[in-house]
């Protein structure tokens, strides 16, 4: 996983994996969430991706558009 830039410095995002139609999100208390098209719908999987690797925003367009909608979480 690529470490998450945190530019705003109070991110609970810490790393990030992208795939060709998924994301993976690991937060600050070690979960590892996936999103996938089929879970969470292309459209914010690629703006997560585009957030990931600007590394501001990604926690809050998590909590605000597609908080449940994730395929899988590993603890």
């Amino acid at each position: 996983m690529l470490a998450y830039a945190n530019l705003s410095g109070d991110s609970g995002v810490q790393a990030y994996r992208i795939g060709a139609r998924q994301i993976m999100v690991r937060f600050a208390g070690g979960a590892v969430y996936v999103y996938t098209y089929a879970s969470a719908g292309r459209e914010h999987v690629e703006t997560m991706k585009l957030l990931a690797q600007a590394g501001q925003g990604l926690a809050t367009f998590i909590s605000q558009h597609v908080h449940d909608a994730y395929a899988s979480k590993q603890p």
